[in-house]
């Protein structure tokens, strides 16, 4: 059964066809709370600073927040330590007048408006902690050499875990080998022992990240002894010191230290990191090895750590889970431990968390929290904050597992629904709002964007768009001659252009079109296709003799729109600073070459668009290799000659230069005009490299000079000596002006422009233009001007909006050219003269109405039709009817429309309206202003919810009609159920009031119960939203009788009483061994041991710095901490940082220490109490060194 329920809601799903759709929805709009930044789940606090719990949120209104601590209402207007920044949900608490265990709770955001509620996580705050070593006292310890051992190191817990390392006296890292490591749980451990191995500091060090403190373990001693060395030094140890392994230690086999036994288990979280260790002992020191019993090791993600001691897979997934074997080895045998390792999962999504959906009024649509985890996660859903299953019953709603479907859905029903996905190991909690708005289509994409690509690669024109219903975007290219829907253009789901291989035709004006059925919204984006950026001339491999010069050259071909740069490599890295390495704009020289500049150089050259590089190896050699062909560019032609003189054709023949090794491919022909452009050469043709000779086709009255140029596989020659002057003579135009247009500026002229000839193509002196023109009517006759050497002429007195033919010719002094193409155009445009007629208005529902209008003829426009604008105004409320303030809305329809849609109507409303035409001048007058009147609707929330007259089973409640009626109140529908301590919700209660009602008594009610009461109002068109109220019934005399006030009570008193007497007596007693100033015997001892924890008197806890009873919670030197363990950045720490040149003494990444003392000093504050005044030393300050990679 339950699967063919879940059969009917995939069919119903893909029946609705409408998805959740990532929409951004801009702030402008009203829309329900978005979590935008929270704090993280599991909070962990430093404790020397204010606690700053953030919870930010957008939505339209801003919406208010409120939290909630360990699952109860937290008021924060109560606690003068907590304050909530402004515009935010963020809270600070100011812990300079409190105790931050105080504040270490479970907290919960809420963030509402009327549009919906969303909530945060439960954000777990916990301080830092950073508690000292427990003291005790470790005596030496005494082994045969070749023997295992362990040093435990056992930090102190903290919050997190401490890291840690061992070092000496010197702060040196202890060096570690396959022989000596640190395990995982920082215990150091020796397969085997050598006498070199002794010394008096093995110090454990932990380090506390949040805190930045490192405490301190008191040092180990450790002596290696051989068999002979034990007989003479046991007497000397015996009485203090532990003597391990007397047996002789010979080579063995290797066996665990860790883990112990054959096997072990371990359990790991998918995307967590994997830690798995195997340390052994034996003699020779045995090498480890890892296998994965059940398949290989992910090789990505597998590393082997502390000589391969330990084995480190990262981002576990469910395929690491399986049996993992660590082999010890050596010349005597092995031994093997197997680890059985489980993957299990916290919840985790399969396809994203649910988005935020926006309908409009009347759709489907639906929202899937899909996530998978191990074990299989729960999924519930609630709405607002509220569970579902509680939640006031929308029969649009329909919850399936792990989909809520909606469908024909309506104004006012806008909220926020949460899914929560959890099981053993963890939780997701997902906020996505459904918005049910009716709004027109907008593009967000910036207008006139350019976008610059380089050609052939792939471009992309972004068209974000917004609307409701959702808007369909359709895209055109310059002319709109059609719609770009196929190859090679690909429309993505997000309104974005595809262009996989952009080529230069594809440059242009790109336009965006988004529509819905409320109307239509352009944009216009340009394409900028940009020639790619390439070496032409790559640099050469050098072989050079030490003290010569060297020239790389790299000569580069890019787009000339484009800045380039070049940049010059030497071995990957920048070029020394060295003046005997000059960089041109295409060139690297080195003069004077030692052996230091050999190497490999690379050319690079950047562009804003692409880059493009090229290699070259540099070789010093000392005596000159055994010479190898050279290539080099060729030698320029010579013996330029002109014969076979025509009007407009000459043959030019030259004499090839040296090739170099290096055939020729292709000679260039460039000529320079010096009639019309001295000083500039073109390109004129191209000929074979086996050619000598070419035919020139030549253009009249121009005075040529030619020169040539070779090409060989290296590289263009150098340009010959020029030819000698050949000019030729002048002629009538062989072509006109082309981009011929007409247009006008005014209603009563024409503008004809046209692109003008160059130079070259006037073909003779005294060039200037025949300008023609005609009204596009039969039997016209031309008017025809002579214009000079210009692009425009003004025709003036023309009808208003006239179609023209036009021709423009050119002419100099040897003749016309050829008769001209007709072109058309149009004289200036006015403003259109007639109004739409025939205008009416039908309403469709209560927000929304279409206008229709009969088109306007073509000759009272007098312009080019660019679309009509509707104005419409709300007169009055026909509920109330005084007149509102008149505020005039436009909708413009472009192009050639007879209806449009008046959405976002107020319900129950008189509104006027006209029509009016325009074209590229301006707007025609308006047509007869019309009314229509809007349907009632449902109404607003009643304005106001008071609870009056409490009594033990009664109260009273009190309201105002909604301020927003939308028609006539027929009624109130008022709902109430109570709600017990833990915020829970029992039954519902229904009352239906009529219209003039504005109180109701409510009784046969629990005395001292709180109850949730929803009012709200009704008209013809159904129920508006309601307004909550939250009312507790008084308590019963009876009850309250039996609440006894404890400090009252003799009992009470008495024991206060003997509580103050026994603290009086306890500080007299304290005060006298104070002022007796004596020693006890102990004092001779402790001076012998010279113990580094000596410290005076203290006043704050009445105890001698000889011995003391709390000795065994007193931190070591240096490591002052307040009493909840951490250290305030404010305090003296006697850090090492005190003791450097501006805070600057710090460890290496491997431990050592790099700091240097000063005599800097810190004050301390006074609230921490009197310290020792002795002078720290650097072992001492170690204990709070805050500074530490």
């Amino acid at each position: 059964m339950m699967e063919r329920r879940r059969m009917d809601a995939a069919l119903l799903v893909l029946f609705l066809g409408h998805f959740a759709t990532a929409l951004e929805v801009p702030l402008d709009l009203p829309q329900p709370p978005t979590i935008t930044h929270q704090s993280p789940k599991d909070y962990i606090i430093d404790p020397r600073e204010n606690i700053i719990i953030h919870c930010e949120a957008k939505g339209k209104p801003h919406p208010s927040f409120s939290w909630t601590r360990n699952g109860t209402h937290f008021d924060i207007d109560q606690d003068p330590n907590v304050t909530m920044r402004p515009h935010s949900g963020t809270l600070v608490v100011d812990i300079s007048r409190a105790k931050v265990e105080n504040y270490e709770c479970v907290y919960q955001c809420t963030a509402r408006n009327k549009h919906g509620t969303a909530v945060s996580n439960n954000i777990v705050v916990q301080q830092s902690r950073s508690p000292l070593w427990s003291k005790e006292k470790i005596k030496p310890i005494v082994v045969r050499e070749g023997v295992s051992l362990v040093l435990p190191c056992r930090p102190p817990a903290g919050l997190p875990p401490p890291i840690i390392f061992w070092m000496d006296n010197y702060f040196q890292r202890l060096p570690q080998s396959s022989r000596v490591s640190q395990s995982l749980n920082g215990d150091l451990y020796f397969s085997n022992v050598l006498q070199e191995d002794s010394r008096n500091d093995y110090i454990c060090y932990a380090r506390f990240p949040y805190t930045q403190t490192i405490q301190q373990k008191q040092p180990i001693t450790v002596k290696v002894l051989s068999m002979d060395a034990i007989n003479d030094t046991v007497a000397a140890f015996y009485n203090d010191t532990d003597l391990f392994s007397e047996d002789p230690a010979d080579e063995r086999k290797p066996n665990f230290l860790i883990p112990s036994g054959p096997s072990s288990s371990k359990i790991v979280l998918r995307g967590q990191v994997l830690e798995m260790e195997c340390i052994a002992e034996g003699l020779p020191t045995p090498e480890i090895s890892w296998t994965k019993v059940s398949g290989d090791l992910p090789a990505k993600r597998t590393s082997f750590l502390h000589y391969d001691r330990t084995l480190r897979i990262v981002n576990v997934s469910e395929s690491d889970a399986g049996d993992y074997r660590c082999t010890a080895r050596n010349m005597l045998g092995s031994v093997h431990h197997t680890i059985h390792v489980t993957v299990k999962a916290a919840p985790y999504w399969i396809r994203g968390p649910p988005s935020n959906l926006v309908l409009a009024p009347g759709e489907n649509g639906s929202l899937t929290c899909r996530a998978s985890g191990t074990p299989k996660p729960s999924i519930t859903w609630a709405m607002n904050g509220i569970p579902i299953e509680n939640s006031p019953k929308d029969l649009s709603r329909k919850v399936e597992d792990d989909t809520i479907i909606f469908t024909d859905v309506q104004t006012g029903s806008s909220a926020v629904y949460q899914c929560n996905v959890s099981n053993d190991y963890g939780y997701l909690l997902s906020n996505a709002f459904v918005n049910v708005l009716s709004e027109p289509p907008r593009v967000l994409t910036q207008a006139n964007k350019v976008y610059q690509i380089i050609r052939s690669h792939q471009a992309l024109l972004d068209c974000a768009s917004f609307g409701s219903p959702i808007p369909k975007i359709t895209w055109f290219k310059d002319s709109r001659s059609s719609t770009l829907d196929g190859e090679p253009y690909i429309l993505h789901d997000n309104g974005t252009l595809e262009i996989p291989i952009a080529q230069a035709h594809n440059s242009g004006k790109y336009t965006c079109v988004a529509g819905n059925t409320l109307g239509i919204y352009e944009n216009h984006v340009y394409l900028e296709v940009k020639e790619p950026t390439r070496i032409l001339k790559q640099p050469d491999h050098k072989v050079v003799l030490r003290g010569r010069s060297v020239v790389f050259e790299c000569t580069v071909k890019h787009d000339p729109s484009l800045i380039p740069t070049m940049t010059w490599l030497k071995d990957d890295g920048e070029l020394p600073d060295d003046e005997r390495l000059i960089v041109d704009s295409d060139s690297l020289t080195i003069t004077d070459v030692t052996e230091n500049d050999a190497g490999e150089y690379t050319c690079i050259m950047n562009t804003t668009l692409d880059h493009d590089s090229a290699r070259a190896v540099l070789t010093v050699v000392e005596a000159m290799p055994t010479p190898a062909v050279v290539y080099e560019r060729p030698d320029p032609p010579t013996d330029l000659e002109l014969t076979d003189h025509k009007k407009r054709s000459v043959q030019l023949t030259w004499t090839p230069g040296d090739e170099h090794n290096s055939p020729i491919q292709k000679f260039l022909i460039q000529y320079e005009d010096s009639l019309h452009h001295r000083g500039h050469w073109h390109n004129l043709t191209e000929v074979p490299g086996t050619k000598t000779t070419a035919h020139l086709k030549l253009s009249p009255y121009v005075h040529y000079t030619f020169r040539v140029l070779a090409l060989n596989a290296v590289n263009f020659s150098r340009p010959s000596f020029p030819s000698r002057v050949f000019k030729t003579e002048p002629a009538a135009p062989d072509e006109n002006p082309t981009g011929v247009q007409g247009f006008g500026t005014e209603h009563d002229n024409l503008v004809i422009s046209w692109k003008p000839l160059s130079g070259l193509q006037s073909n003779g002196p005294g060039l200037h233009y025949k300008v023609m023109w005609r009204q596009k009517t039969a039997n016209s006759e031309w008017n025809t001007v002579t214009v000079a050497n210009n692009s425009k002429f003004v025709v003036s007195g023309t009808p208003t909006f006239v179609p023209y033919e036009l021709k423009v010719q050119a002419v100099n002094d040897y003749g016309e050219g050829p008769e001209p193409p007709i072109a058309h155009g149009h004289s200036g445009e006015d403003l259109p003269v007639a109004a739409p007629e025939n205008v009416q208005a039908m309403v469709l529902n209560s927000t929304l109405a279409e206008v229709h209008w009969d088109p306007v003829p073509s000759k009272l426009i007098r312009g080019h039709l660019k679309g009509f604008k509707v104005y419409y105004w709300r007169e009055h409320s026909l509920h109330n009817h005084n007149p509102h303030h008149v505020e005039n809305k436009i909708l413009t329809f472009s192009g050639n429309h007879s209806h449009g849609m008046l959405p976002g109507l107020h319900p129950f409303s008189l509104y006027s309206f006209n029509v009016r035409v325009f074209n590229g001048k301006g707007e025609g007058p308006h047509s007869p202003t019309q009314q229509f009147e809007t349907p009632e609707g449902v109404p607003g929330a009643p304005t106001s919810l008071q609870v009056t007259n409490f009594n033990l089973d009664s109260l009273t409640l009190e309201w105002s009609p909604p301020h927003v009626r939308n028609g006539r109140i027929t009624g109130y529908t008022l709902k109430y159920q109570p709600v017990n301590n833990s915020y829970e919700l029992g039954p519902v209660e229904e009352l239906a009031l009529a219209a003039n009602e504005t109180s109701v008594t409510l009784s046969n009610l629990k005395y001292s119960t709180r109850y949730k009461f929803y009012l709200n109002a009704k008209t013809v068109r159904g129920a508006g939203p309601a307004i909550s109220q939250e009312a507790v019934t008084i308590m019963d005399e009876a009850v309250a009788s039996r609440q006894v006030d404890i400090a009252t009570q003799g009992w009470f008193i008495g024991l206060m009483c003997a509580i103050a007497l026994l603290i009086l007596i306890l500080l007299i007693i304290c005060f006298i061994q104070r002022n007796k100033g004596g020693k006890y015997p102990v004092k001779e001892k402790e001076d012998a041991h010279t113990d580094p924890e000596f410290q005076p008197m203290k006043d704050d806890d009445c105890t001698f710095g000889e011995y003391s009873d709390n000795e065994d919670h007193k931190p070591l030197k240096g490591s002052r901490t307040p009493s909840n363990g951490t250290v305030k950045r404010g305090d003296s720490d006697d850090s090492l940082v005190d003791y450097g040149e501006g805070g600057d003494g710090q460890f290496n990444e491997d431990g050592s220490f790099i700091g240097q003392y000063s005599g800097k000093s810190v004050s301390r504050d006074t609230a921490e109490g009197h310290e020792s005044s002795e002078a720290p030393s650097p072992i001492n300050a170690m204990n709070s060194l805050n500074s530490f990679v």
